[in-house]
Parts: C-alpha cells; structure tokens; sequence
C-alpha cells in the first residue's frame, strides 16, 4: 500500500518533537532526584582584571598632555604594605609598612638608592600580623630640620565583635609624635587619641606651615561619620602638641568632639594643605564610585551616610540623592571609581607646566583590578576644575601615595603586586 505523501517526513518529525519532550522530562526527573546527566564542560568565565607586567629595570620613557617628555625610574621595591612615603631634607625618604612599621629609603633622590634592610627602631608595633592595625600614616613637622619632629597615625587593636565581618575590624584611633635623629625614632608620645573605637582604615595626617595638625579619619560603617560625639569619618584640626585650637568650629558645643572641623565623611584616604591658600583637600572612597576630593570647610557637612554619588556595589543607588540642602558638594567627583588616595599639590621649579596641579593616587578604574594611575587636576583660581590626566596607566600599578621631593621631582609608591618607589623626571 502507497504511503501517503508526506507521511513518511512527518512521522519523523513527530518523532522527533517527542524524542526532545521526553529528553526534556528526564532533565527535570534527574535534576529533581539531585542528579545530573553528562554533558559537554562549559568554559569558565576569566577572571576579571589585568596582569602586571614586571616593573622594569631601567627607565621608562612617557609622553603627557602638557609635560611632553617624563622618565619614570624605580628607584626599590619589594617592600610589605606599602601605604605612605615621606622624603627627608637630605634626600632620604621613610617608607610606610601600612601596620608593620617605617623602613628607610637612602639617597632617594640620588643615583643609587639603597633601601636599608630592617625597620626604622623606635616605632610602636601593635599586633603587626594584622596590616589594619599600628602605624598608617605619617607626617614632618614644617620645622622638621631643627625638632626633627614626625607624626604618626595609629590604630591600636580592638577585638572583633562576634558577628561581625572582618571588613569592618575596629580600632582605637591615636595620634603620635616622635623626633627623628640618626635612622631611629625617639621619645614617641601619644599627643591625642579617643577612647571611641570604629573602623580601623587609613587614616592620614598633614602638618600645614603655620603648624597646624589635619586628620583625616574613616567612617563608612554605622553611621559614625554624623556621630558628632566622636572623631571617626571626620576631618580634625589640632595644634602641634595636639591640643585643641580655640578657633576650631565646634568648640563650646554640648555634646561634640571640638577637635572636628568637618564631618560626613566615609573612606578618607588623602588628605593635603595647599601651600599658598592654607585649605585642607581630602579625597574618600565612595561606596562604588562617587569617589570625592573635598575641599574642607568649616563645619562643613560632606553627606554620608545619607547622600552620596555613589552605587551599592549591585549596581542600585546608595542614597536617593547625592547631595542635600545643607551639605558641601564636592570639588571633584570621579565616576567610575578610581580608588583614590594619596596627594599632593605641586609646586616645584622641575615641572613648571604642573606648577598648582593637584596630583591624586589611584589603586583602580572602574572596579577593574590593575588599572591604578596617577591623577592630576588642572584648577582655575577658584578651584573649579579645567582638565585631568591619568598618568602611568601603562604600568598597570597601584597608586597609595605620591610626594615631592626636595629636588623638586615627584615620588610615586605603588601597592602591589610588586610594591615599589616611582621617581618621575624630565625626560626627552
């Protein structure tokens, strides 16, 4: 008997379509019953970010927007937790083991520098195997080459809470003053500290030319940063010995902390005086994105934790606006994020086209691993920005901090993977 026509193509089909159904039921009987049929490995997704290239031997030679011609030398590396640089009258520069301790860069603005093995004696240690805790930052005294005055910032150690999350470690913020002489520390003396404890971050601490202290404090956790009885998320002025200046903007007030000049900060992790102006920069981390340079007023309220331009790190909004009514907008916003830190405002004779740019380390771009730069902001007179360049992005490096020397060129520490001292120069 004659097929019908057609007949034969749609039981084929038909078959088919059935084949797939009962393939499709067997899946979900499998996957319900917690078993899995074989099938071909699925590819899996790259790791997100770049792999450093190793920092070269000799000097890299890189064109910017208005200095055409930079030689950037590494000058030592290989050194632990890197967090903040000083250079010295004679050329030396101290290293910050963000946590461990100071280490000592020799003839750092000469030909052969040589990084001195140990760390520098009489700098206090707390619970060094934990890098949150002990020194972070330091500063030098405007009269530093006849005191020979140095000032630390310090975390002293807190237990943990029990459910709390290692992200948010406490500490007990302190303010120390020692005197440098002959490679060492002495007479370290703790000239302000709060029995309050909050997260322990990186803090930073300026010491302007009229001798007037700047602390930058962190406060992204619980709403510290509005806790006008304490000093975390806040910017703090004192005098020299650590005293409270009569002038400050809160004095006399019941019930807040007269050290604070300046609150509603979350992540602060540079801070700087501009040497002509005598106004405190700090620049903080925003949650993702929204990272800030403020410029700080007195009694300033900068907004977190209830205003900010940045995102929760799902991608939503942290707050429903990013400024209010009666805070101070910030200076420079950077979205994406570059993770600021460290920085300076320049003022030497080597690069007279950068003379009063603002210079910013970054860690990253963009959430994006091994993406740090080194930010420089153009301003008028009135501070509103005009231009910005990312510098030594082709290093592929983290930026924690940046400093001038007293040859008038400009230092660069990066923070990992290989944790070195940058010097940049004229170049052809």
């Amino acid at each position: 008997m004659a097929s019908r026509p057609g007949a034969e193509g749609s039981c084929r089909i038909g078959s088919n379509y059935l084949g797939r159904t009962l393939s499709m039921i067997s899946k979900k009987l499998l996957a319900v019953m917690g078993l899995t049929l074989a099938a071909p490995a699925l590819a899996q997704p790259a790791p997100i970010g770049i792999t450093p290239p190793p920092l070269a031997d000799t000097p890299y030679s890189f064109d910017t927007a208005e200095v055409h011609g930079i030689e950037v030398t590494v000058l030592a590396k290989g050194f632990a937790q890197p967090f903040a640089i000083e250079p010295l009258p004679n050329g030396d520069m101290l290293i910050v083991e963000r946590g461990v301790g100071l280490r000592l860069l020799r003839g750092a603005t000469g030909a052969t520098p040589e990084l001195v093995e140990g760390h520098v004696p009489g700098v206090p240690e707390d619970t060094p195997e934990v890098f949150s805790y002990g020194v972070i930052d330091i500063a030098l005294h405007p009269d530093f080459a006849e005191n020979g005055w140095i000032y630390f910032t310090f975390n002293g150690f807190a237990p943990l809470p029990e459910g709390t999350s290692p992200l948010q470690r406490p500490g007990y913020f302190k303010l120390l003053r020692g005197t440098w002489a002959d490679g060492a520390v002495t007479g370290v003396e703790t000239i302000f500290e709060t029995e309050n404890q909050a997260y322990a971050g990186g803090t930073r601490v300026h010491v302007a030319d009229d001798g007037m202290v700047w602390v930058a404090t962190t406060g992204p956790y619980d709403g510290t940063s509005q806790d006008m009885s304490d000093i975390y998320g806040k910017v703090l002025r004192l005098n020299a010995d650590g005293s409270i200046p009569a002038n400050n903007p809160h004095v006399g007030e019941d019930g807040v902390h007269p050290a604070i000049y300046s609150h509603g900060h979350r992540d602060q992790h540079g801070l700087t005086v501009h040497p002509a102006t005598g106004q405190a920069f700090t620049v903080e981390h925003g949650p993702n994105g929204g990272d800030e340079l403020n410029l700080i007023q007195p009694g300033g309220d900068y907004g977190w934790p209830d205003y900010s331009f940045g995102r929760e790190y799902d991608g939503s909004d942290a707050t429903p606006l990013p400024f209010g009514p009666d805070t101070v907008e910030p200076t420079v916003v950077w979205l994406p994020s570059i993770a600021p830190s460290g920085l300076m405002f320049y003022t030497g004779d080597a690069f007279p086209e950068w003379q009063g740019n603002l210079f910013i380390g970054s860690a990253r771009w963009g959430e994006i691993n091994a993406t740090g730069s080194l930010q420089r902001v153009v301003f008028n007179e009135d501070f509103g920005e005009l231009r910005r360049e990312a510098l030594l992005q082709q290093l592929h490096q983290r930026v924690r901090d940046v400093a001038q020397g007293p040859d008038g060129l400009i230092y660069v520490l990066t923070d990992g993977p290989e944790n070195a001292v940058l010097r940049i120069a004229p170049g052809n």
